[in-house]
Formats: C-alpha cells, structure tokens, sequence
C-alpha cells in the first residue's frame, strides 16, 4: 500500500478517537479514555516525525535490490514492517471509534493493545534512526558495513539494549501473515513455559501437569509472556535453546509420518557411514583420481550419520550393502516384505540435502515433512546429512562431514537408487550455507561439483555485523539477536563444549523427548482451550482495571530508562532525535561480538570469499523472505556471483518468517513458497536454462515478490 495513503488514514483515525474519547469528562470510561487519548497523541507524534523518514528510504531503496525485477532488502522490509504496524493501529483505531459506546466493548483489552502498538511503533521508529545511519555510513549499494568493525559493534550493542518484549505480547506476529500468528504465539508461551520447568527434577508426568498449569498464565497476560521471552532470549542458555527445538526430534510427532510411511511406502531409515578413505575422479581428467580423508576436526575420524527418503522404492535401496549401513531399530522394511510392490528403476536424479537449526539444534527427522514432500514431487531418492552439532562440534566438522557425505553419495549413488546423472543439493537456513561451502570444497578438491544448489534462506555471513535486516533481530521470535548471536559463536568455536557426539548428535533421550513434546502438545491444546474461555470472561471483566495502570504501559514498563542520548555497553552513544528515545530493556543483554578471525574464514562466510572459490559455482537458486533477518545475506551473496558472472537466481517471498520450509503444513503462503523451492530443484535436474529475468506466475494472493537470474 502507499505509505502516504497509510498516514494519512492514520491522522484521520488519531483524530477521530481524540474528538470521541476526549470530549466531555462524564464518559463512561474515565481514566481509560484519558489513557487512550495519551496514546493516540504519542502515536501522532511518531507518525509525523516517521512520513519524511519513510518518504526518503522510498526514494532510494531500490538501488540495494539484487534487479529491478527482485525487490527486496532489509530497508524495504522496515518500511514494510512499519506500514504493517500502522495498519494495525488504523483497524483497532476503527474499531474503538466505532464501538466504544457498545454493551460488550472491553474498555481495558482494547486501550492496552493499542499502547501495545505504540511501544512497537516507537522501537520501530528508533530502528529506522539506526537503518539512516547504515544508508547514511554505508557505501552506495551494500548493506552491511563490512570495514568498519567499530561501527558495526555500536549498533548491535544499541538495538540489543532496546526494550523487545512488545513484540512478543499483544503485538506478536504482527508482521507475518495472519494465518501463521497463533503457530507463533503456541511458540512463544510453549518457550516459556518450558523456561520455568527446565531443569527441575520431575517426573515426566509431573513435569506435564506443571507446564500445563503455568501455561495459562502467559495466556491471560500477554505482557508477562512477552516479558519473560525476552528474558529467555536476551542472553541465551545455549542447552535451553538446543533442548527446546530439539523436542521436534520426538517420535510422538511423527507417529501420523510413521503411519503415511507405510500407507505410501516410503523408503525412510538412518544410514552410519564408517570413516573410511575415499577415492573420486578428477573433474578434469577422470582418469586420474583424488583422496578425500574422513572427518578429522577435534576428535579425529568419526562416522557420518544420514538419513535415506525415497518416495518410491529403487534399485539398491532394499540391497544388503546398503542395509549394513542401516543404524535403524528395527531394521528398515524391504521390498521383500511386499512382494505386490514394484520397485523402481534407479533415478537419474539424486537430491543431497543438509538441515538448518543454526549449527546447534535439529537433525534430519526435524525436516521430513517437506523432505517427503520432495521426494514425491520430483520423484528423486534424498540424502540428509545428520552432521555433528555445536558448540560440541564447531567448524569445520559439520563442514567435513557434509563434505564427506557427498563424496560418498557420489560413489555410492546405486545403493541409494541413483544414477547421480544430476546432483542437486539443497539446504535451508544452516544448511544453505553448507550446501555452498561443500560445493566450494568440491571445488577446491577437483572432483565433480554439484548440477545445482537450491538454498533458502541461507546464511552467509556468520557474523553480528549490522545491516538493515539484520534490525529485525529485535522483533523476531524465531530468530531474535540473542540467538544469532550463540549460534555464530558456537559455530565458530568461541562457545565451544568440545566433546564426542553420542549417535544420536543433537536429540534429546528418548524417554525425555517423548515427554517433553507431550508436554508441548498439552500446553498448545490447553492454552487454546484457555484463551476460548477466557475471552468472554474479559469482555465482562474489563471494568475492574478501568483506572489502573497497565504492566504494559510506558509509565511503568520494566523499569526502562528515558534518556535522549544512549550510552550502549560498549561505551557508544547514539543520537536520536531531540525529544525521542526508544524504550529500553530491563535484561541488559551481552552479545559477545563475533571478532574471532574463523567467522571470515571464506568456508564459514561464503560471502567473503574470495572469487577464485567462487568461480566454477553451479547455478544457485536462493529463496528468501522479505521478513527474514538474513535477507541481507542472499541479496548480498546473490550480488557477489552475479557480478562475477556466476548463474545465479534470487526469490523473495513476502510475509514468511525465518524457516518457513518448517511450517509448511501452516499456511498457504508456506505451500507456495514450497512449490517454488521445488520448482527451482526441478530446473536444476531438467537442465533448463532460464531467462535473464525471470517472473513467477501469480500464485497466491500473497505470493512471490518476484525472481530473477
């Protein structure tokens, strides 16, 4: 929508609550209104020092987009995020101007949300101050500020000190599509629940009952739950956040998957590769050969852990060469067991894929709902990569590992029911990275490189530097500073709790996981039955805080601090403008900076590569979301090969988090987004060629910004 006609509706709202509620002084609602009108004066101050704000990165922000035919970058997606904000405000605005004189208007619910938003529009109002400094000290075109360390280190410091948890109450989600708000929230108050009982000594059942029972809290009080995620996420217990994602490990969550398995026949088990030397043609003379070494990185060679799906069953998927290699309990059904079953030539295809989790969390079972998906869409058998985990493993071990795993796949293809006539490798987030930096290595080695690379959302700078998606660190629940933060400095090593992964790197027990994710389901299912109850419970039960000052109000909002110059950790001080200063936060977070020298090791940061690593690339198809804080990171790297001449494509999708491979059952712009990453994989096995620039067909109402090559 243009932003002129946002603001413009936006006076007008501001202005109408203000004529209605601050009138007479005998309105039935007394000290809420007065508190309503409060707000909707500070919302109009913000949006008169926003518009030229927005006005001048409109004018410009084109020139940081990959093509004219690809709009996206981290300054268009602030403008979006604000505009989004601002809609909200307009629709809650109409709202209470037209309905605050009925019976069942909730005088308290309504006034709270709407300085839920204001808080969230003045943080967001000191991130677009921050996003004018980058625009302003930047080069023209480049979205991180690469040279200047210093810089950078002041303005994660600034936006990490900012008050977050406005974004994760009333205002959670905000931003995405709405389809994908109550996955979000189920998130969010699962996290904190699981905060308060991590650790304690219980049995499973108890543990169940008391996670059940504090749910409902975070429930009924959106500033609570807000307030206690970011507690949890300011400064990170690395074992918590690896613990809590790792519930998707369970077996309970894929009990349906099981049970889909056997109705379609999926080809699904565990393969343990032993750490044997290997020997590959050379690219350039196949005559001769290369030796590729096991993984060797911190405790000396090891096995290399995957995981072999197949829509259909193969030639050699069912042979005992492969089934010797099978670590699954009880051993993976053959054909043998159905003789009425055909089994299918070998594909000419063969898909090698690596998982995301930040390097820390997660494993191949974490992915299976798309995996299968893939498979039986492009009708290819799928290798995923189980590779060793942080800070346990940092870099390079998961990258030897997938090195290793691709090695092998290449050798071995016929006992995964290949031809490996076309290899693709795919990954998202983490895994996007290793894709990249395997074919790199592939590179570098003189064997065979990849037919092509499908990366979404990848991660290419391993690094805290500041750009302007990266911003968006301080509103995202699926990616907030803290985290990025862990999982780059686990990765390179700085966080490092070296030792020897058990089989089953990165999961859970599996008595603890089975009940840890019967806990999750309780919790969803009970916050769900809560909320129903409790909100005609709160339409009549408003008037009892009409005069009362809300947790979430800025008057009384965490003990933040008001001061027009901040002094950050580091010792900077940033200039707002006269009069203005964002929210701070009570959780003084320290993000150790990302200085040590492996996070620009060209394999951890591809974008830093030099050229000749990069040079001899196969085509790579990137799928990024305008919501993501790594879009930065494809744009960028998209940049880097396209002006090297690389055969490279960039997708930007529009309201999707970070991950949204993972949700892809939640929502149709998540099916669509999908479809394109299938899309691209299936280019790269058809061989097609595409145009220099290409648009994708309108598939949804909220579909792809657009793509280009």
């Amino acid at each position: 929508m243009e932003y002129k006609v946002v603001f413009a509706a936006l006076k007008k709202v501001c202005e109408d609550n203000i004529a209605v509620l601050g009138g007479p002084s005998d309105l039935p609602y007394g000290a809420v209104a007065k508190r309503l009108v409060t707000c909707m004066r500070q919302i109009q101050e913000h949006c008169r020092a926003l518009e030229p704000v927005v006005a001048s990165f409109t004018a410009v922000f084109h020139h940081y987009d990959f093509d004219a035919q690809t709009p996206g970058n981290g300054y268009r997606t602030l403008v979006k995020v604000l505009l989004s904000c601002l809609l909200h405000i307009i629709h809650k605005g109409r709202y209470i101007a037209s309905n605050y004189n009925g019976a069942f208007f909730r005088a308290d619910h309504n006034v709270s949300e709407m300085e839920a938003y204001c808080n969230a529009l003045r943080q967001l109002r000191a991130l677009l101050h921050l996003a004018q400094r980058l625009i302003n000290d930047n080069d023209h075109g480049e979205l991180y500020c690469l040279q200047d360390q210093e810089l950078s280190n002041r303005f994660v410091q600034e936006y990490s000190s900012m008050h977050k948890a406005c974004f994760y109450g009333r205002c959670l989600g905000f931003q995405f599509s709405p389809t994908l708000r109550p996955f979000l929230q189920t998130v969010v108050i699962s996290m904190v629940t699981y905060g308060e009982t991590y650790g304690k000594q219980q049995s499973g059942f108890g543990l169940a009952a008391l996670s059940l029972l504090t749910s409902g809290k975070y429930v009924i009080d959106p500033e609570l739950r807000g307030a206690e995620f970011e507690r949890i996420t300011q400064n990170l217990d690395m074992k918590f956040w690896q613990s809590f994602w790792n519930l998707t490990e369970s077996g309970l969550l894929t009990v349906c998957s099981c049970v889909a398995n056997l109705a379609t026949f999926f080809v699904n088990f565990t393969l343990t590769v032993p750490p044997v030397t290997l020997r590959l043609p050379l690219a350039s003379d196949p005559r001769l050969t290369a030796t590729v070494s096991p993984p060797i990185a911190h405790w000396g060679p090891g096995p290399v852990n995957m995981r072999l799906i197949s829509y259909e069953i193969r030639e050699g998927q069912d042979s005992e060469e492969l089934l010797a290699y099978s670590r699954t309990d009880p051993p993976p059904i053959s054909a043998s067991h159905f003789p009425w079953i055909q089994k299918q030539p070998r594909s000419p295809w063969l898909l090698i894929h690596f998982h995301g989790g930040g390097f820390v969390a997660q494993t191949s079972r974490s992915h299976e709902n798309y995996l299968r998906t893939w498979s039986k869409e492009l009708s290819v058998p799928i290798l995923s990569v189980d590779y060793s985990l942080s800070p346990e493993a940092p870099f390079p071990r998961a990258l030897e590992e997938c090195f290793y795993a691709y090695c092998w796949a290449l050798n071995n293809c016929h006992l995964l029911g290949s031809t490996a006539e076309r290899v693709c490798l795919a990954g998202d987030s983490a895994g996007g990275n290793l894709c990249i930096t395997v074919s790199m290595k592939a590179i570098s080695s003189g064997i065979r490189v990849p037919d092509g690379i499908m990366a979404a959302y990848p991660a290419t700078l391993l690094t805290t530097d500041a750009s302007p998606s990266r911003l968006l660190t301080l509103i995202d629940p699926l990616l907030p500073l803290g985290v990025l933060a862990k999982c780059i400095n686990a990765y390179a090593g700085t966080e490092s709790q070296m030792a020897q992964p058990a089989v089953e790197s990165g999961s859970l027990s599996s008595l603890g996981r089975d009940t840890a994710v019967l806990l999750g389901d309780l919790t969803q299912g009970a916050s769900n039955w809560i909320q129903s109850f409790l909100d005609p419970m709160r339409t009549t039960g408003g008037a009892r805080s009409l005069s009362s000052t809300p947790r979430g109000s800025p008057s009384n909002e965490t003990r933040m601090t008001s001061t027009r110059t901040s002094t950050t950790n580091c010792g900077s001080r940033t200039d707002y403008p006269e009069g203005f200063e964002p929210l701070r936060s009570e959780c003084l977070a320290f993000i150790r900076p990302t200085s040590c020298p492996i996070i620009r090791n060209p394999f951890v940061s591809p974008v830093l590569a030099p050229n000749n690593l990069l040079r001899g690339l196969p085509p790579v198809h990137i799928v990024a979301s305008a919501l993501d804080a790594l879009l930065d990171d494809s744009v960028m790297f998209a940049k880097k090969l396209r002006d090297m001449g690389q055969p490279v494509s960039l997708t930007v999708v529009e309201d999707l988090p970070h991950g949204f491979l993972s949700l892809l059952q939640l929502a149709k712009e998540t099916e669509v987004a999908a479809e394109i990453c299938v899309e691209k994989m299936r280019k790269i096995f058809q061989k097609e060629n595409p145009p220099s620039a290409l648009l994708l067909p309108h598939l949804s109402a909220q579909p792809v910004l657009c793509a280009a090559t």
